[in-house]
């Protein structure tokens, strides 16, 4: 805890005043002052030109979601419902200041123009702070590995790859990914699941008639995880390239990861909520409804989010993520191929942006699972540091000031559509969640207070990111 000489009172352009703040691991009774949106010390006996009381709140660094979909076409060639504008909004309102979403290269498409691209849509619109994943589906694209260099150069230190879909890449694409980004310090992120697998056993499914919702977490049986998984990992430690393997579902596939990181592999993994909170019963609904709940992987079993938990606890998974898919549920998102249509025309994925913090505030700090710091390392710090985030994750002088602040008795139970994003509902209907954000602050600007939404489109800044290494050790150790 780092704070003016004894006895020196000085002038700062905010102080945050008496809340419990979260800070290099421990949780202590301090303000916060700030300065030029920077945090200037952490103590007490300050002074500041605007003072804002946080006596009996509890201080956390602002969220860093790493995974989002915002203002991106799909595969299916259909655009998500959120634009940077109102994603901005929803991650306000939760708890979130900064994240990675994606450029995501279109067929033939130069990479270079794919970024400039999306950074032009979140120049205008974004109200926090943001940068991006390449997200590339085709390496045969003009001038790919060029692009693919100077752009990581230029601050833009992940990449994004799909084992499957229309999109999914084959392994020797893959290796050669890895070859290239590896050496220039970026960070190779995997949407890993069999196609082969997905793909003979929807033709069974379909052929019998199994066209529900439902029938979509039967498509994507936990075997495709486990063997992509599996591969995927035994790849990296091939190229030596550091990898993230995207929204972990299953508990073979937290056994892998451990295993190939006790191997030394330069293997880090995230899940999500979903996973955490959510089985595959949620998908069995009357009619059309269940298709809310469709992503990819789908929801698994409650001995799956054992094994989730355990594995974030025990360090084989190092954060929390949202992967944010917002599609509308009309015509105009999860039903672009008609109300009828079977579940493979059916968009995957559902908002999560807004809900990821309270939802893991409610779990971790509210019913004790982990804890306050362990809350705060794997939904600011670990993202913070693993993509290179400079600045970010952290309550410590120097840092960015992105702070939120918590009312830890308030409880908030969901409504049916009572997100900000423009998706429409809630995947969390009738869940409710004890410890609310009740400020976020951008670099000590808030963008939410007490409800109201205050962040102005076009203030976030992009985030150019430093070189990421390839050390599994890198957040190992199991949480306290």
């Amino acid at each position: 805890m780092l704070c003016p000489e004894q006895g020196t009172v000085m002038a700062y352009d905010l102080v945050i005043r008496g809340g419990r703040v979260v800070t290099g691991g421990a949780m202590v009774d301090a303000d916060i002052a700030v300065a030029q949106g920077r945090i200037a010390a952490i103590g007490t006996g300050f002074d500041g030109a605007e003072v804002i009381e946080a006596n009996g709140l509890l201080v956390t660094p602002g969220g860093v979601d790493p995974h989002c979909h915002i203002e991106q076409m799909s595969g299916m060639g259909l655009m998500n419902a959120d634009t940077f504008e109102t994603a901005s909004r929803s991650a306000a309102m939760g708890g979130t200041t900064s994240v990675i979403s994606f450029a995501a290269q279109g067929k033939g498409q130069r990479l270079s123009d794919t970024v400039a691209d999306y950074a032009a849509r979140a120049q205008h619109g974004a109200a926090i702070d943001h940068a991006f994943h390449i997200s590339v589906s085709d390496p045969d694209a003009p001038a790919f590995e060029a692009d693919l260099r100077a752009l990581i150069a230029a601050g833009h230190r992940s990449v994004k790859v799909f084992t499957t879909y229309n999109i999914g890449l084959d392994d020797a694409q893959i290796l050669e990914i890895l070859r290239i980004a590896g050496a220039a310090g970026a960070l190779t992120c995997i949407h890993a699941e069999n196609d082969a697998i997905i793909s003979a056993t929807r033709a069974r499914l379909l052929a019998e008639g199994r066209t529900r919702p439902l029938d979509h977490a039967a498509s994507r049986p936990r075997a495709a995880e486990i063997e992509a998984i599996a591969r995927m990992c035994r790849l990296a430690e091939v190229a030596q390239a550091p990898v993230m393997i995207f929204h972990v579902s299953t508990a073979e596939g937290v056994a892998e990861i451990a295993a190939a990181r006790a191997r030394g592999a330069p293997i880090w993994a995230e899940t999500c909520p979903h996973y955490l909170f959510q089985t595959e019963a949620v998908l069995d609904k009357p009619g059309r409804e269940g298709a809310k709940w469709m992503c990819s992987p789908p929801q698994r079993t409650e001995a799956d989010q054992d094994a989730l938990w355990a594995g974030l606890a025990m360090g084989h998974l190092q954060l929390v993520s949202s992967d944010h898919a917002p599609y509308r549920f009309d015509e105009t998102g999860k039903f672009s191929n008609g109300l009828d249509a079977p579940f493979p025309g059916i968009a995957n994925g559902m908002p999560g942006l807004e809900l990821r913090q309270p939802l893991m505030f409610d779990a971790m700090v509210s019913r004790g699972r982990l804890g306050l710091a362990a809350f705060a390392r794997l939904t600011a710090e670990a993202p913070a540091d693993l993509y290179g985030l400079p600045g970010k994750g952290r309550i410590a002088p120097g840092y960015d000031a992105d702070l939120v602040l918590w009312d830890p008795a308030h409880t908030h139970t969901y409504g049916a559509n009572d997100l900000h994003d423009n998706v429409g509902y809630n995947p969390f209907e009738g869940t409710t969640v004890t410890g609310w954000p009740i400020a976020t602050l951008l670099r000590g600007t808030p963008v939410m207070r007490d409800g109201a939404y205050l962040g102005q489109p076009g203030a976030g800044q992009w985030l150019p990111r430093d070189v990421i290494g390839t050390d599994p050790a890198d957040l190992t150790g199991s949480l306290p």
